[in-house]
């Protein structure tokens, strides 16, 4: 019963376009007056406990480099560097977008800002050597979604926070999957680019490739830095985002020379305002997590799944349905916030790891970023390309389907997680 109010509530108010923070907040007031518990206090102290939280300072900045980077020229170097070596390959550019996503994914956990940097740049070189807009607007969509998956990942800083979930091994876990995802786009292009009639670009000399290498190299070295800093405890995942932050304004600026005063500016206003959308939705998200706590919701929901009891693969597969029917109409973050504290004890008690969980939980919820009808990556990348939204939804396509086989076998197969994941230890 009290699950039901709770979501009545919760899809109540969005369908009438209460921001999804309000929403929130509305959900567990509804709850604490059902249980006859309402009490202020506990609304604010809640409220403020879910922002003042040391690992979520990382958001800010891990949004901030992920800013400089593409104002400060280390987005296009790499897709430059990328380029020189495969760009000559049929279809190249599209083997471009593939590996310069993974390689942008390791510098900045926001696909929005990947997706975007992507699209502005190869979208007129895909366009004028006569590849089709839609297939690859839905390739730098779905490449641009590796992004909250490979480490730095602001996805995995919430749900660590939420699920109180070690970050480092959730961020040294999500490599592997984040390879996988690149892999399934590279064999989707493959199939895909074989009907395209696009120009293929002259192989590129070494002396060439060398020099974009050494171009690169400052680049190329941030991703080195942060997972190398984690790996070997030389600092936290909120130190390793001021870091990354402090490396990419060094190198925008000082190193490339790229960054203005004025484009600093910028880049510290969007992240001030996406920051302050992150935060308060934390702080409102904290006042439904203790009223699902206290109201056993958990308890409830896991009774729904009973029947899936008996098997972990089973109890995930459930969880992660629900997570990408979710995902086509709430965004990334606010499932993350919604999701988390009820079904994680579920999954503990079933002896689900955790980690795994936190794996399998973001890669779907970066999958419903593609996924219409909401699909925000693919609101960013139709703009960018200017194309419109059904033909960037009809683009990705293959390749969503690609990364849900991916997510699949996962499922399917935890060691698939789990076992690279040891490597890093």
């Amino acid at each position: 019963m009290t699950a039901a109010i709770f979501l009545v509530i919760l899809l109540g108010a969005i369908a009438l376009g209460m921001p999804i923070a309000f929403a929130l907040l509305f959900a567990g007031i509804g709850v604490m007056l059902q249980l006859g518990q309402f009490d202020s206090q506990i609304i604010v102290q809640n409220a403020i406990g879910g922002a003042d939280n040391f690992v979520l300072m990382a958001v800010p900045f891990f949004i901030l480099a992920g800013e400089l980077m593409n104002a400060g020229g280390l987005s296009k170097r790499i897709v430059d560097l990328v380029g020189a070596f495969v760009g000559h390959l049929r279809g190249g550019l599209g083997y471009v977008a593939i590996v310069a996503a993974v390689l942008l994914a390791s510098l900045s956990g926001s696909a929005v800002a990947d997706t975007a940097a992507l699209a502005a740049i190869l979208m007129p070189m895909m366009r004028k050597a006569g590849y089709n807009p839609e297939r690859a607007c839905g390739l730098i969509a779905a490449g641009g979604i590796i992004a909250p998956v490979i480490p730095p990942s602001i996805g995995f800083l919430l749900f660590g926070v939420v699920a109180n979930v070690s970050i480092t091994r959730l961020f040294l876990a999500g490599i592997a999957p984040g390879i996988y995802m690149g892999l399934s786009l590279v064999i989707a292009w493959w199939i895909v680019s074989r009907r395209e009639h696009s120009a293929v670009a002259p192989r590129t000399p070494m002396r060439e490739r060398l020099a974009l290498l050494g171009r690169g190299f400052w680049a190329l070295l941030m991703p080195v830095i942060i997972v190398g800093g984690l790996k070997f405890g030389v600092f936290t995942p909120t130190e390793a985002a001021v870091v990354a932050a402090a490396y990419a304004l060094f190198v925008g600026a000082v190193v490339y020379r790229e960054l203005t005063v004025a484009s600093i500016y910028h880049c510290l206003l969007i992240t001030a305002r996406t920051t302050a959308v992150v935060l308060i939705l934390a702080a409102f998200a904290m006042v439904a997590s203790y009223m699902i706590t206290v109201a056993d919701i958990p308890g409830q929901v896991g009774q729904w799944m009973t029947a899936f009891a008996g098997s972990q693969v089973l109890l995930v597969a459930a969880m992660m349905v629900a997570i990408f029917l979710a995902g086509m109409v709430l965004d990334f973050i606010p499932i993350v916030l919604i999701f988390t504290p009820v079904f994680l004890p579920i999954a503990v008690a079933a002896g689900v790891d955790p980690v795994y969980l936190g794996v399998v939980f973001i890669m779907n919820c970066s999958i419903g970023m593609i996924t219409p009808p909401v699909g925000v990556v693919l609101n960013v990348v139709s703009s960018v390309g200017k194309i419109s939204f059904a033909q960037a939804a009809r683009g990705v396509l293959p390749f969503m389907l690609a990364e849900l086989i991916v997510l699949v076998a996962i499922i399917l197969f935890p060691s698939l997680v789990q076992v690279p994941a040891g490597w890093w230890r």
